[in-house]
Formats: C-alpha cells, structure tokens, sequence
C-alpha cells in the first residue's frame, strides 16, 4: 500500500504539472533523455522527492510562500478570439479608493511593455489607500500593445486629462511611443510629474520630476546625458545599463546639480529604484514620495503636517542566482549556492549531483521582484523531476553576459552547465533596446554550451495564441526571436503567458514539459558516449521520384554522406559497415537504382504495422481527417507503414517522404494546406522511438517538415512541425544563401541550422553561334574602315545574330532587304555594338558550375570566381571601391557612363567594359596566384599586406602583382594607392572562402556545443556569410529597408518607369503586380521591399534607435509623376519573417489612398474608391495590396502541380493561385490574414504589369519554381475586363549594372546560360546521378514559364530537343547516369508540346514518344 506521505508527494507534484515527466507512455521506454546512468527507477524517486520539495510543507518550513500552479492547459478552455491580440481590458487595472475619507486623490496612468507589474501596482495602490491618511489613490495601467485598439486608445485619452501622475516603462515599439507622446506631452506641463524608466528617448525626454527633466536627452550637453555617452563608450552598456550605473554613482552626479534640481533628479533616480525593485512595498514608496512632494493637491493638504518618511527602496542584489525554495532569497557566491543545492536539496530532491545534467536557466529579474515567477518555478521543477540540477541566473539590467560568466563555471574555470535557456526571450546583451551581438556570440562560444532562448507570451493571453494562425505577435517576433537568432540561440518554444484578469504569467504545461525535454535532450548530446550515440541522417525526394532520391540545392548529396560518415567515424562514432564510395552509399539507400518507384525500389529499413504506428504517434488519429485510417497509400505496403533508408552501425540514413498532395488536383486547391499523411508521422515516430535517435540531421535545402501546418511562429502542441519533431534535437544543413528558407526551419521545426557554400558563381561564357559571333565582331573592330571587307563582316555578323535568336532581343534590320554596303558607317556600328552588348550579357552572366560537397575547399578557379563577383561592387559603407570604377577612373572616365554606354549598344563603350571585365579577372587571379598550392586549391592565404609582404614585393620592383596585372590589361595609370584598400578586403574575403568550417560545424551540434552564428545571404554582396559551417540567422528585421536598399530601389524604379514609359507614348503604367522574396530581402537589406514603397510614393523613415517602423507620403511636388497602384503577393516565408514590413507597406498604401489628391495623379486612390463602389466598402479597406497564403502555408502550389503533372489545365494553376495567395494583411488587425479573394481579384484586375526582382547570380528563374509559381501574368490576363496580356518585367540587380529586362528576355537570358550551356550541363553531369535531376528541373521550370506567363519562345524547346535528344550520345549518357530523371525529361518535352508550349516536327514527337517506351522498359528491367 502506498504510504499517505507519498500521495501528498504525487499530488503535489501533478499540482506543478510534472506527472508527465514519469507517467507510464505507450513507447515511453524507448526514449531516454537523461545520462546513460539514469535509470527510470531513480527517474520516478526524484520526480517524487522534487515534488514533495515544492509542496506547502516544505515552503512553510523554509519560511517562503508558495505560488499556486497552473493545473490544466488554458488553451483549451475559452471560445475562439479569430487570432487578435490583446483582447485584454485595462478595466482589470483599474483600482478606485473605496472610501477616500476627506484625503486628496492623486490619479495615476501607467502603460508599460509587460504585464508583472500589474499585480504589484495594484496590491501598492490598495497598500496606501488603506493605510495613508494624508493621500488616496485612483490608478490605471495599460499595456502598451493594447493602445492598438482604438477603444482603449481613447479610454487612455480620458485617463490622462484628469490623471496627476504617468509612469511609462519600456515603451520601445515606434507607432505606439508616438500615440503615447501625442496623447502625453500636450498635457506635460499640467501633469504634477511624469515619470518614464528606460524606453526610446523621444519618450523619456516626458519626465518631469519638479525641475529636473530629460528634455535635451540625446540632443545636448547635460550631465546626465554625457554619463551616459561615457558609459557607452567604456563598456557598451545599453541605454538601461547606463542608468544602473548612474543609480550607483548618483551621489558624484548630484554635487555637479543646484541644490533643488539635485532633490529633483534624487526623487527621479530614488522612484526609478523603486520601480526596478517591483514587489508591491516599493512601488508604494514610489506613490507616496510623489504624491507627497509634487501633487499639488496632496502637498497644500500636508502644510504643518508630517510627512511619510520615504524607505530606502529594499533591492535584491543587480545580479545573482535564485531558487525558489532556497533558504536565502539570492545567492551572490555561485559557491554557496552549490554548497546548499548539491548537499541539502539535491538529496531530498533524489537528484545525484555528480552524474546530473544541469541546466543554466536566465531570468528576468523584474518577475522575481514582482514575485511572477510561477513559470520559473514550473520549469526548474520539471528539470528537476527529471533527476537534472538547475542553477538560475538573472540581471538586474539586460546585459545578461556578465553574470553568465560568473555563474556557469566553476572556481577552476570550468563551465558547470550543460545547457542554456534564457528565459527571458530577450537578446543576451541590450534587450529590446540596443544589443551586442558580437559581444553576446563571444561569451556563449567560451562558455561552448547549446543555447535555447525560450519565450513568454508578452502581448497576448494564452487564449489568444492558442486561436491565432499567426501565433507569436509580430512586434514579439521582432524583438525575441529574431534578435535572439543573431547571438546563436536555437529553439524559440512559447513556454508561458500571462492570465489575462490579473496579468500573472502562468506556465503553458505541455510546452514546458517539451522544453525541458528538448533541454535534457541537447545536454546528452554533450555526455554520452560518442561510441553510443544515434544519429540519424535525413535525405529528401522532391519531387517524389526514383530518380529525385537526394535532392538537395546545389548540393551533391551522396558525396556530402560520404564526408560527414568519414568525419562520424574518425571522431568515434559507430557506423557500422558504412561504405565509404559515394555511389556505394547511393546504391545501399536506392537499393536497386534501376527499379521504378511503384515498386519498393528504395532500401526498406523498418515495417511500422498499425498497432504499433497508432501506440507510439499520439497525433495518428488527426491525420485521418485528411488521409483516411493508416496505412493509407503513401509510404505504405498495404498492410504497414514503410520507412527507407539504410542504418550503419548507430547511423540511419533515411528518406523524409513527401507532402503526399503533389499529384492531387483538388489538395493543391485547398487554401490551407493539408495535414502530414501517416508515412510521413511514422518516419519520425521511427526515428525518434524506434531507432531511438540522439540527434537528427536534415540533409541539405530543403525538406518539408518546417512547412507542415501550424502556426507561423510560436508552435503549439497541435502544431504539425512540432509534433513530428517533438523532443529530437535537429541540426539542419542549409545552403548559406537561403536564409530566409533556414530561419523557418529554426523556428518551426527546432532546427538549428549548418550553413553550406553554394558552388562558385563562373562567367557562362560563349559557344556554338554565339562564339562565332564575338569571333567575327572581333574581326569587325580591325577591320571597320575597310570599305571592302567590314560590310561583308556585318552581313555575316547580322546573319549569325538571328541564327542565334538575338533578333528577339535586339532590334536588328531585316535579314533579306538589308545589305551593309548601302549603309552608313555609324549605323553599322550601332548594329554591331548591340549585338556585341548583347552577347558580352550572356557571356558574362554568372553560372554556379557543378555542386557543392561538404568540407571540400575551393579550387583557386573557384575563388576567382567568387573574388571577381566580390570586387565588382562599390561598399561606400567600408570606403571601398569597386574594382572596375578603381580601373575606369585611370582613364577619366566614370564606370557607370561605361554601363549606360554598353547597355545602349554603344561599340567603344562595349568594347571598353569586356576590357574592363578581363583586366578585373586578372588582378584577382594575380592575388589568388599567390596562395595557390600544387594541386591547385587554395588552403592558406598568402597575407600580401604584411611587413614581409611589402618586403618581397620592393625586392621583385615595387608593384603588387595585381597591379601589374591590370597594367599589362592595358590600364597603365592605374593608381595602386587606390586599389590598396579594395584588395585588402579581398585578401580577407579569400581567408574566409578558404576556412570552411562545414564538417566542424556539424560535429559541434553534434556533440552538444555552441556553434556559432552567421548571417545567410548572398556571400558576394555580403561576404560576412563566409566562413560556412556556422549557424545561419536572417537579419533584424527592423533593419530594412536600408537607406542603401532605397537609393538602389530608386534606381530601378526610375529605369522600369522609363522602360515602360517608352513603349506606352510616355504614359505611365496604373497598377504593377509585384512578388516579395524572403532570401532576396534578406540579400538585398530590402531592395523590393523599398521598390513597392517608392512605385506607391512613400518613404520609410527610421525611428531614433534606427530601426525602420513608419512611412510617410512623398509629395507630389516632390515625387513628380503619379502615385503607381502595386498589388503585392509575399511569400509564404516573407510573411513568416517580415510581417512588420508588411505592416508598412499596408500603413503606406492606405495612406495614399487616404491622401486628398487628384485621382490623375494618385492610381492607388482612383482604383480604391472604384472598389469601395463595386464592394460596398470603405476606401480603406478596399486599399488592402499586401496579400499572401494564409498563415502556415506556402506557395501557390502551381509549382507543385507543374513538377508532378498533377494539373488539368491554366485554369486550374489560376484558381489555385489565387485561392491560396488570397489572404489579405491588415495593419489595423495585424494579428490575422483574412481571406479576401473579391478584394485580390477586384485589386489585380486593374494591373498592366508584373514585376520581379534577380538579385543573386545563384538562383534564377530557371533554378527553382517558385519564381513562376507566384507569377500572376495568365492570372491577371483571365480578369483583365480586355483580357489583355499584362506587360511583364524583371529587375536584374546581380551585378554593378543593375537592369531591367522583359520576362522573356529574362528566359531567354536564363537559357542561353544554363540549358543550353555546355559549360553548364556538362558541369552538372560530371557530378552524375544528382546532375541529371538538375538539368531536367530547369527544363521543367522553363515549361513552368509557358503555363503561367507564355514567355517562353518556341526555340528554347527545340534548341534543348537538338542537345539533350537527337544527339545519341548525349542521349545515352542521360539514359546511364539516372533514368528516372531522363524519363521525366522526355516527358516534358512530350508535355510541352501537347499543351501547346512548342510546336516541332511529327518527327521529333514520333522519336520521343518511341524513346518514352524504351525508357519505361530499361526502368522495369525489361
């Protein structure tokens, strides 16, 4: 019988919600999260002791109070809130004295960032009312995020015109700190005092205490003021470190003040303790000090009386570590606090101090002051039911590294923690304020731990998380995790919120069970035994195909296994009989490489039958309303669930199944995308209880679990990517130039990501009749003033040109009327210059060649390349200049008259620019020369800058080597002063190619540590992304668009008004139909962004702390053309990373359909109230341009239909863009994305152009189907009223010379490049099977074209039918290498002709069709 003591322990410890930690699970036996020598026995005896600790008995004994618990999950309780935020009323804040007795009232208005200073404001206010006869106190607070509302913005509005008394804090969200100032500083200087702790300056230059004020903070000398700049400039302390400081020094600062502004600033500094102090004793002080002494009211009514002496404010140390069951509230001495924790609590906790995991926990310190802490104490009990040891930290400002130092090491140094979670969602140095990531990365590498930055639901209730599509607020989202992601943290899991009638945060259980498990999780990483541990290696099959088996974005997968297995084993790891040949490893995965995919042609690796699939998914049963019972069809035999892949030793290599709905007409229909299907459950239910996986490693870019269903960011446990992941720590492979891609992955499937180089960018160079052409225009330039034999050369030269196509993209004379002997000598030249322009465009485009295989350094080639591509581009931020403006100005002449001029076709200025162009090759091959070793890779990198450097350079006759180069290219003035600062950065850049760090970075996650953060993006426009192998973050997203991205922006806009302009008899167009990118934002720091900004006519303008938040209208005066309508479509990744972005643009656009202008000269006004008739509703809401999928799901999935021929006809890729790209953003409900698809047709009836934007030479139109995926051009041409063709259009901004192109001289360009390169197809075949797979998806993504823009020219598929099938070696080698991917080749060229897409010869049909047959043969084995 079980004793009554232990029932007590039991229910106590399911009060704190730790059952689940040791409650018997179907499966659970398979999962072991703690240390090796942890057995579940010792599991259940410490979840029990840890219970029975934190019961009241205990607290009482210990003289400390307990925190009631939160028992069930709230989300569940409740009705549906539609996904808005804040719901919550400030009335709940609202304290009125119930019998004022006769005493003055001092009314008081707070608003501030969080809500644990509700409760401790609301006990002191009833403190003074009961107990001060000299002073009552009426008192209100707000949070800042619910001054959105305008019924409670106006409710504030009436606080404050009777209110004596307003308190601000953290009030750091720019188009909130602006309501608050309108609505406080008219009423300054009738307010008896305004007190404002550390937010944006413009807010604190409010305060008014008497006669001290902050008004000239940040705008002139004041003693305070250059405290504060010194402080930052010792030690870069934020703006609140600062003011802690000051706190300390206060009595030096004093002396310098008059006696009665030094009582003032006293009374300030005195009140800003009280408010860091928070319990409900302090904050009374605070009331009662400035009632007392500057309410007018209270202060007459006190004349002759004795005033309240003022406490000194009782504070807990600034820095400390804390329990919530220790004897001494903080300790000080990490000493004393293991001394206590390891010999009196961990015993009666069952916890084993010597082979117990520990976990560094960081607090915010306002919570503990204010006694909210039951979400600290949730989660240390859970960590402690699970036999681990816990030592929490916190700050008394936001820099959070110092007593992270002090705290989680040892006295000898050593670190003692295991794990980190901060839990306080704030980046680790500045908050929300200003960080140091730099300084934060440092101190999180030395300490070498993995580092979770959980986060507590700050502007919403539990309820309303749970009810939003959305989740996690977008201002949170900026402030605590993206910051966060830039000094490495991993894992943002919503583990607590706040209840909205008292604002006390409260534990979310199942979300602390999971982060406690995750934790534990990564600490095992870190302490079990190499030779034990599981790994799992996790390839994908997009599209689902044999031939597709290990798709990865310019990544040779197979060889990348080989590299990472060598690694793995050298390092301990068992892995078995793993082979270490590429297509050994191939074969054993694909198992029969030649067999079809209908047949269970992969390597099965483990049979789930149903029983066992329905015991250990708990989620199983929610598949069933999209896929019926299990096993269903997909990864299935009928009877079982099938799982593929191959394990070696304790390594599984396996294949991540598909969306399942690829080939499903009516699924790629639904604006929602489905669920997973039960394949897809089952191999992560194998993984993670099966085979019993330490650690999962996604291979490459990209799979499908980060795009399952679920919220946007801030996973639920109804989620789908978290369900599936569940508690496996995940390290993701992810290429360095997808960061947006990457960073959905970190936040929605736990990721944490390994960046990997794409293949170096090379010249495409020329072949066939385009080298010809060069050849003969070559000749042309020697031979122009021979009457005799130039004209002939341009009749030849003309001829070649429309063999090759170009008179579709140059204007070219009539071939048989025009003979060049009749013609003028400038004419000719003008005919030759363009098509000279012409084809040095596409010789000079730049080509990815081959894949990339993990930890493979570069060939010197390849770091030319990459250095060349680097070198072409001015950084005016780094006093840098481009190399070809460095060269240029040798001659007096400026680089971007030279582009015009070559753009224009004019022959001198081409010709001078592939001058330009070869003599930049040279100088950065001459410096890559020097590091180059025998077989001929770059390994070190010769330092040409140092004192021995310059040495040798003097002993060989003084030039650098570079120099020389360019001076034997023809540019003898070249000044080598001038280049010096150029090629020491691209010394740097080399250095930084060279140290791959790849392998390493996998090993590190691997192996529990903290790998390092990096930026991802494009390594050429910002080479911070080099070394790979780190961790990839996006950017702050306030950050952009940059003042950079907007010049940029103009520019372009400019060049396609002109475009446009021209071929329209000067008129302007009405309305443009733009798609943002998430990776090209990030690439470009907003260029398309600030492109839609510029077309509409606004400006975005950055706040004091710089951070990109409002827009304002540019006059017309000013703007000197008409306001352009956009209809804009966001990636689903956009959305998820950039909604605040969204916000402006949406903020921008009303604007201007609000703005009382001429509907002449304001397009986005004329097109609103047009739709505010036909809808019937208001101008406002008909200006709504900012559209997307719904939250949580992504693309239009027409790429998905064209990649599996899963689609009937356009109109079925039309519906299906525009049902699911129909959602609306609103910035006046930004917690939702409404379906609007009346408004989204209404809106893009109107459009005569769409627009996109290249921004990287990496990923073309071609490389991947999303550019056509969201291109609405057939869509707009269907509802057009005329049914005309929008005109369509492309911004190149891959080079220096930023273009605009037509679409289909873009695919043109894009063919002539890749396709039909055989630079390009041969280097993707030298790499086999994988390349194969990379030459048949640009073809089908060429197709993609035709379905949804018909700018693809009948050429295109014929000059590839003359490469890829008539030739029959050509042929052959396909056949060989991967005949599944040739089959699918053959079956676009067949599909491209029956839908109409290009017309050929019976001939070529009859041989393809025949081909088809014998492919479908050779696969079946017949």
């Amino acid at each position: 019988m079980v004793s009554r003591g232990l029932k007590a322990a039991a229910a106590a410890l399911i009060t704190i919600g730790s059952a689940t930690a040791w409650q018997t699970i179907p499966g659970a036996q398979r999962t072991s999260f703690l240390t090796h020598s942890t057995t579940p026995t010792h599991l259940q005896k410490s979840a029990l002791a840890t219970a029975s600790l934190y019961s009241s008995s205990y607290q009482n004994e210990k003289k400390r109070t307990s925190l009631s618990m939160v028992v069930t999950d709230p989300t569940t309780s409740g009705g549906p809130m539609g996904g808005g935020f804040t719901a919550t009323n400030a009335e709940s804040r609202r304290v009125v004295p119930e019998d004022v007795r006769g005493r003055p009232v001092m009314k008081v208005v707070y608003v501030v960032l969080e809500s644990q200073y509700q409760s401790s404001m609301t006990a002191a206010v009833k403190r003074v009312n009961a107990g001060n006869d000299n002073m009552a106190v009426e008192c209100v607070g707000y949070l800042l995020e619910e001054l959105r509302n305008d019924d409670a913005f106006e409710q504030f509005q009436k606080d404050m015109a009777d209110a004596n008394v307003f308190v601000g804090s953290l009030i750091f969200v720019q188009e909130l700190a602006e309501k608050v100032i309108d609505v406080v500083k008219p009423l300054r200087d009738d307010l008896d005092a305004v007190l404002v702790f550390p937010s944006m300056p413009e807010v604190m230059r409010l305060n008014k205490v008497g006669s001290f004020t902050m008004k000239n903070l940040g705008q002139s000398k004041s003693v305070v003021a250059d405290f504060m700049k010194k402080k930052k400039q010792d030690d870069g302390s934020s703006f609140e470190e600062g003011m802690l400081k000051l706190l300390r020094t206060l009595p030096k600062v004093l002396k310098f003040l008059p006696s009665d502004k030094a009582a003032d600033a006293r009374t300030f500094m005195m009140s800003f303790q009280y408010w860091l102090g928070g319990s409900p004793q302090n904050l009374e002080s605070m009331l009662t000090m400035v009632g007392q002494d500057y309410v007018g009211a209270i202060s007459s009514s006190m004349v002759g009386k004795e005033k309240m002496e003022t406490v000194e404010p009782v504070l807990l140390p600034d820095k400390a570590i804390w329990h919530p069951v220790a004897p001494e509230i903080v300790f000080e001495n990490p000493e004393k606090y293991f001394e206590w924790y390891n010999n009196d609590f961990c015993p009666d906790a069952g916890i084993d101090p010597k082979t117990a995991p520990t976990v560094g926990l960081i607090l915010q310190k306002s919570h503990i002051n204010t006694k909210d802490d039951t979400h600290y104490v949730s989660l240390i009990s859970e960590l402690e039911s699970r036999g681990a040891r816990v030592v929490s930290i916190y700050s008394g400002g936001l820099d959070f590294s110092g007593p992270l130092s002090d705290y989680f090491y040892d006295a000898s140094g050593k670190p003692v923690v295991d794990t980190i979670i901060n839990l306080t969602g704030f980046a680790l140095v500045g908050g929300p304020a200003s960080q140091d990531h730099k300084k934060a990365a440092a101190v999180l590498k030395k300490l070498n731990r993995p580092y979770i930055c959980a986060v507590p639901l700050v502007f919403q209730s539990f309820e309303e998380w749970q009810a939003s599509e959305l989740g996690l607020h977008p201002i949170q989202v900026a402030l605590q995790v993206s910051l966060p992601e830039i000094d490495g943290a991993i894992e943002p899991i919503i583990y607590a919120g706040r209840e909205g009638a008292t604002g006390r945060s409260i534990p979310l259980a199942d979300r602390v069970n999971l982060l406690a498990d995750r934790a534990l999780k990564w600490s095992n990483l870190r302490t079990k035994p190499v030779s034990d541990k599981k790994i799992a290696i996790t390839i994908f099959s997009f599209p689902p195909d044999k031939g597709n088996v290990g798709t990865a974005a310019y990544l040779d997968v197979f060889d990348s296994i080989k590299a990472v297995l060598g690694e793995l084993k050298e390092q301990g790891y068992d892995i078995g009989d793993a082979p270490m040949e590429k297509e050994a490893i191939m074969e054993s995965v694909l198992n029969d490489p030649e067999a079809k995919i209908q047949s269970p042609e992969l390597n099965v690796a483990y049979r789930m039958n149903t029983d066992e699939y329905y015991e250990l998914t708990p989620y199983a049963k929610d598949l069933e309303e999209n896929w019926g019972p299990a096993p269903g069809n997909l990864n299935s035999d009928g009877q079982n669930l099938v799982v593929y892949g191959k394990q070696f030793g304790n390594v599984f290599i396996g294949v991540q199944p598909s969306f399942g709905y690829e080939g499903d007409p009516m699924r790629l229909l639904f604006a929602k995308s489905a669920s997973p299907h039960h394949g897809f459950a089952a191999y992560y239910t194998y993984l993670e209880k099966i085979f019993e996986a330490d650690a999962v490693l996604h291979f490459g870019t990209h799979g499908s679990l980060e795009f399952m269903p679920g919220k946007q960011v801030g996973m639920s446990g109804t989620c789908y990517p978290d369900r599936l992941i569940n508690s496996l720590p995940s390290a993701y492979l992810y290429a360095a130039n997808n960061p947006s891609e990457a960073t959905i992955a970190k936040r929605r499937s736990y990721s944490a990501t390994v960046s990997y180089l794409t293949p170096p960018a090379e010249n495409a160079g020329l072949y066939k009749g385009l080298k010809e052409l060069k050849e003969l225009i070559s000749s042309y330039q020697g031979l122009r003033e021979n009457e005799g034999r130039g004209p002939a050369i341009v009749n030849s030269i003309l001829s070649t040109a429309y063999t090759c196509n170009l008179d579709k993209d140059v204007d070219l004379p009539e071939l048989d009327t025009y003979d060049a002997k009749t013609d003028t000598p400038e004419n000719r030249d003008d005919i030759v210059g363009k098509v000279y322009a012409q084809i040095m465009q596409i010789e000079s485009r730049l080509l990815p060649c081959g894949l990339h295989t993990v930890g493979v350094p570069p060939t010197a080639e390849e770091a030319v390349a990459t250095l060349v591509n680097i070198a072409q581009l001015d950084r005016p931020e780094d006093d840098i200049e481009g190399l070809p403006r460095v060269i240029a100005a040798s001659i007096g002449r400026d680089i971007n008259e030279i582009y015009r001029g070559n753009n224009n076709g004019v022959l001198d200025d081409v010709e001078l620019n592939t001058k330009i162009v070869e003599a930049s090759r040279a100088a950065v091959g001459a410096l890559v020369q020097q590091s180059t070793d025998d077989s001929g890779r770059v390994k070190e990198v010769t330092d040409m800058f140092s004192e021995m450097g310059n040495f040798f350079n003097k002993m060989a006759g003084g030039n650098k080597p570079w120099t020389d180069a360019i001076i034997k290219a023809g540019f003898p003035k070249v000044s080598e002063e001038r280049l010096a600062p150029l090629f020491a950065y691209l010394e740097f850049c080399l250095k930084q190619v060279v140290a791959n760090n790849e392998l390493g970075g996998i090993m590190e996650l691997l192996n529990g540590e903290f790998l390092m953060p990096a930026p991802g993006g494009d390594p050429i426009r910002n080479p911070d992304v080099l070394p790979t192998g780190r961790n990839m973050h996006a950017l702050d997203p306030s950050a952009i668009p940059t003042q950079a991205a907007v010049e940029v922006s103009e520019d372009v806009v400019r060049k396609l008004l002109e475009k446009l302009a021209d071929g329209n008899d000067g008129a302007y167009p009405e309305s443009i139909a733009f798609t943002l990118w998430g990776t090209d934002n990030i690439k470009t720091y907003g260029e398309s962004l600030a492109q839609v900004l510029a077309l509409v006519g606004v400006r975005p303008v950055a706040d004091s702390l710089g951070r990109v938040n409002k827009v304002e209208l540019i006059p017309l005066e000013e703007l000197g053309r008409p306001r352009i309508d956009v209809v804009v479509s966001c990636s689903g990744v956009f959305r998820d990373l950039f909604i605040n972005q969204m916000n402006l643009m949406d903020r921008g656009i009303k604007m201007a359909a609000e703005a009382d202008e001429p509907i002449e000269m304001n397009f986005v006004r004329k097109h609103a109230l047009e739709q505010a008739e036909e809808l019937n509703v208001s101008v406002r809401e008909a200006a709504a341009r900012v559209f997307s999928n719904s939250a949580g799901s992504y693309s239009a999935n027409v790429g998905l239909a064209i990649e599996n021929g899963g689609w009937e006809d356009e109109s079925q890729l039309q519906d299906q863009f525009l049902t699911r790209k129909g959602f609306a953003f609103n910035a006046d409900k930004p917690g939702m994305m409404e379906q609007q698809a009346d408004l989204f047709k209404a809106a893009l009836k109107n459009v005569d152009v769409t627009f996109q934007n290249l921004d990287s030479s990496e990923i073309s139109i071609t490389d991947v189907s999303h550019y056509y995926d969201s291109d609405p051009t057939k869509v707009v041409q269907g509802l057009r009223d005329d049914k005309k063709k929008p005109m369509s259009f492309m911004a190149d901004t891959t080079t220096a010379n930023a273009q605009v192109r037509s679409l289909s001289e873009t695919v043109r360009l894009d063919a002539r490049t890749k396709l039909l390169n055989p630079k390009f197809y041969e280097g993707m075949l030298s790499t086999g099977y994988e390349g194969v797979r990379e030459i048949q998806k640009r073809l089908r993504n060429t197709m993609g074209w035709s379905a949804t823009a018909g700018e693809v020219d009948n050429f295109v598929f014929e000059d590839a039918n003359s490469v890829f099938i008539d030739d029959a070696e050509m042929q052959q080698r396909l056949l060989d290498t991967n005949p599944n991917a040739f089959r699918d080749m053959v079956t676009t060229f067949l599909e491209a002709n029956g839908r109409g897409y290009w017309e050929t010869s019976e001939e070529n049909i009859e041989r393809l069709q025949e081909l088809y047959a014998e492919v479908e043969d050779r696969i079946e084995g017949i």
